[in-house]
């Protein structure tokens, strides 16, 4: 455990990603989109993430892909989008999440990129939560999902233990990390939850939001 009060360190933002391959993309909603909409909707959505990051203007942005950070896709985002690239390492979510966090120097926002809903204005709440140096400063700050999960994770400093041993993918995500950061003892901040993009049902919501409305069913 270690426990970080306060961070000279820049804030950075990482966002996640999978590269929009045909096929290997949002695989849940290919039944409703075909496997070339759903990566066609990847990328939408990557770019979606990386805008909101950047227009949040509190710190660089890493675009983290896989399962190929070299992929065409990628390294057109980087050149046009201004970002760094790194690619994902470690066996599943959790190790993945964490060696971010380890490569990080200073405080980190973590977000992927399934939020459609998600706005500069959350990306800049977290980080007030997550920099504030008063007495009831915290050690993490969490945008939960509707779904069991989180869309947002951010460290003052990284701590692995809270992404070992999560079942990810299920509804008890937020609930074990929860948990994790109680044991931890550490302080932390959540805002009001969002949803994500994972279903077919998700679509009829997704269509209502503006830039997404060729999505509807």
């Amino acid at each position: 455990m270690a426990i970080c009060r306060a961070s000279a360190e820049p804030l950075g933002i990482a966002v996640f990603a999978r590269a929009p391959q045909a096929g290997a993309a949002k695989t849940r909603l290919i039944p409703a989109l075909g496997a070339v909409g759903a990566a066609r909707l990847q990328r939408r959505l990557i770019l979606h993430a990386l805008a909101v990051a950047q227009a949040a203007a509190i710190g660089r942005v890493t675009l983290w892909g896989t399962p190929d950070d070299q992929q065409r896709f990628f390294r057109a985002v980087q050149r046009c989008c201004d970002v760094d690239l790194c690619g994902q390492s470690g066996l599943d979510l959790g190790e993945r999440m964490a060696a971010a966090f380890a490569a990080q120097a200073g405080p980190l926002l973590l977000i992927g990129s399934d939020c459609p809903a998600l706005q500069p204005a959350h990306l800049v709440a977290a980080a007030k939560i997550l920099l504030e140096e008063r007495q009831h400063a915290k050690d993490a700050v969490f945008i939960p999902a509707e779904d069991g999960g989180y869309v947002l994770v951010g460290l003052r400093c990284p701590q692995p233990q809270l992404f070992a041993a999560i079942e990810w993918g299920s509804e008890r995500v937020m609930a074990q990390t929860r948990q994790r950061l109680s044991g931890s003892g550490l302080r932390w901040g959540e805002l009001p939850r969002l949803w994500d993009v994972d279903r077919p049902a998700d679509l009829l919501r997704l269509a209502t939001l503006e830039g997404f409305v060729e999505w509807s069913q």
